[in-house]
């Protein structure tokens, strides 16, 4: 067989083809592309090491109208000096939900602001994705505190963030997509458990 006929039949395999084989193979070519090319490239792209990231906790979902969250949540901003109003103007507002995507862009310290929400890394094994509530220095260095818009307070991980902590800065959101690479990530515990 030579080439030609050979790339013919892999061609009509991939593409044409309506077995279990050819799906299997889709998936795979698919993995390899988005593993390996589209992701690294959005990653250089957008100057960050992880440039999706799906939600993967309940932390910044806000139960119900903004009115009756910021009503149960106002006393801890206004401790910060966060007002309803200046928090009605931050991104992600009306936070975001289990199962959403974010996409990030690397951003430089200097450029963060209280408001941003942003991904960083602690000793948990995934990055957490939370809502600057303070920016401050500590002698020459630069620090934020964050807060899940959920939770009542802050963790004690998210008090002293450091700039070699933070991946990046959300800056656009997709609904419910993240729920494929849950369901995944959940399966492979349930096979590897």
């Amino acid at each position: 067989m030579n080439l030609r006929t050979f790339l013919k039949k892999l061609w009509h395999f991939i593409w044409e083809e309506d077995s279990i084989w050819s799906w299997l193979a889709n998936i795979a070519i698919a993995f390899v592309l988005i593993k390996f090319l589209i992701y690294p490239g959005l990653g250089l792209v957008l100057g960050t090491t992880h440039p999706v990231v799906a939600v993967v906790s309940g932390s910044m979902e806000h139960d119900g109208s903004f009115n009756n969250w910021w009503d149960s949540q106002k006393d801890f901003y206004n401790a910060y000096n966060i007002s309803e109003g200046q928090f009605r103007q931050y991104d992600f507002r009306n936070g975001f939900n289990t199962g959403d995507i974010m996409l990030l862009r690397g951003t430089p310290m200097s450029e963060l602001a209280v408001g941003n929400v942003i991904v960083y890394q602690t000793q948990r094994p995934d990055p957490i994705i939370h809502r600057v509530i303070k920016k401050y220095g500590q002698g020459s260095q630069m620090y934020f505190q964050t807060k899940g818009d959920h939770n009542f307070a802050s963790n004690s991980d998210e008090k002293k963030i450091s700039e070699q902590q933070i991946i990046g800065k959300a800056f656009f959101r997709i609904p419910y997509l993240g729920w494929i690479k849950i369901a995944f990530v959940d399966l492979i515990r349930l096979v590897t458990g």
